[in-house]
């Protein structure tokens, strides 16, 4: 087909969350509850980070803009899926289909640098604790999360810009549940196998690279562990570390499976699933991970449920 049957200006359509599955809308309710429970679990770890002082230390703020990371991250796809779902509808517009690439790439890329870190904020706790407050000051903090927000707003633009050139000659339904790169380099009539080297490229910078830093990180951090003579310290470096390293897990592995394997192999259902598992799950697991597990998160919930309890009855 010749590149010049391609419409600009011509919406896509989204096929929608595993179209050919049965009971689709009991599906749809689940992740509609998962939405609510992300929302809910990340405003309020960021709500309960603002409000205690004693949070106000380097691991918590950076755990703020993870929260952040991840409001975001399934803001950016659920709602519009929810919205079609709903109203019958499966049509997206090409400048929401190019939104919606953009701000997954921004947060995926930001989140990647920000677990890297936060796996060595710990390092530092744990192996140059004399040192801790010095090398990771608030400037340094700063630096951490404009580093993380911009690695990712650049890596976006570059996707954005490519995929939303992608010439379409045939049908302009893209099989999944929101505008993800893959699924659209799969309807284009050009030949992408250039750009999948581009973007197992992407891969190894903004997914193998901070996973064998986090890997090191967190090897020094067990090796420093061992030698700890205190039962308290090390129990709890290993609670702290063990919540980060499931998270990274959770995130990153599926998204190496997505990114650094060839698209051939991925057939439409994986996609959507490995999916499903990062922008929806993941961000609905991370405050769950971090606060049932965090003694200082659920010592300053506890703080203001007594608070408005208090003030409950004062009034």
């Amino acid at each position: 087909m010749k590149e010049g049957n391609d419409t600009w200006t011509a919406d896509f359509l989204l096929s929608g969350l595993f179209p050919s599955m049965k009971y689709t809308s009991v599906l749809i309710y689940t992740i509609l509850l998962i939405y609510l429970a992300a929302v809910t679990g990340n405003s309020a770890l960021l709500l309960l980070i603002w409000m205690d002082v004693k949070l106000h230390i380097p691991m918590y703020f950076l755990l703020s803009q993870l929260s952040l990371v991840d409001l975001a991250l399934i803001s950016s796809t659920v709602p519009k899926m929810m919205t079609n779902f709903f109203s019958g509808r499966k049509n997206i517009t090409r400048l929401a289909c190019g939104t919606q690439i953009f701000f997954f790439f921004t947060l995926g890329g930001a989140e990647c640098i920000l677990l890297t870190f936060m796996a060595y904020d710990r390092y530092v706790a744990v192996c140059n604790p004399l040192r801790y407050t010095v090398i990771m000051n608030h400037a340094v903090c700063l630096q951490m999360a404009a580093v993380s927000w911009i690695g990712g707003i650049l890596v976006s633009t570059v996707h954005t810009f490519y995929t939303m050139n992608l010439p379409i000659c045939g049908s302009r339904e893209i099989r999944h549940f929101f505008c993800e790169m893959p699924a659209i380099m799969k309807i284009s009539c050009k030949d992408t196998s250039t750009y999948e080297l581009v973007v197992f490229g992407m891969g190894i910078v903004f997914l193998f690279i901070p996973f064998g830093l986090i890997t090191a990180s967190y090897t020094f951090i067990f090796l420093a562990v061992l030698h700890m003579k205190s039962s308290k310290g090390r129990n709890k470096a290993l609670t702290t570390c063990s919540s980060h390293l499931m998270v990274v897990s959770l995130y990153l592995g599926p998204c190496m499976y997505m990114y650094m394997t060839p698209g051939s192999s991925h057939s439409p259902e994986q996609e959507q699933a490995v999916s499903v598992f990062c922008t929806v799950l993941t961000p609905m697991l991370n405050p769950l991970i971090y606060s049932l597990r965090n003694k200082d998160v659920v010592g300053a919930f506890q703080k203001v449920l007594v608070r408005h309890l208090v003030i409950k009855q004062n009034t």
